[in-house]
């Protein structure tokens, strides 16, 4: 696929959020997305990360921290997908499976349910 501009994949990643399953925001008011170019050099083929304290190992004294972050990682989605619209399945996918590390969900139970 070739490369897209910054103001198209910022349209699929609005869409691809706009699209979400229900329910999947209902608990992440504490949570930043970004988007980058490039992930970090030891992980060229990462498409997404997030970063924070998922919700199950919270408890009473969490509070006054950054937000999580959830980064999709531009030219890695790129390179992966087909064409346009499989760039946007993707995008989709990279955002429900960080949010489930947002959540608590580990990678082996993702790949369970089909969001690997």
């Amino acid at each position: 696929m070739e490369k897209i501009d910054d103001a198209r994949f910022d349209a699929l990643v609005d869409a691809a959020m706009a699209d979400l399953p229900p329910g999947v925001e209902d608990f992440m008011d504490n949570v930043a997305l970004f988007v980058e170019d490039e992930p970090p050099p030891e992980t060229p083929d990462l498409l997404g990360v997030y970063d924070g304290i998922p919700l199950t190992e919270r408890d009473g004294s969490w509070g006054f921290v950054p937000p999580d972050t959830i980064v999709l990682f531009k030219n890695p989605l790129i390179d992966f997908a087909r064409d346009e619209e499989h760039l946007r399945a993707e995008i989709r996918i990279t955002i429900v499976h960080e949010i489930a590390h947002h959540y608590g969900i580990d990678d082996d139970r993702l790949h369970e349910l089909g969001w690997g």
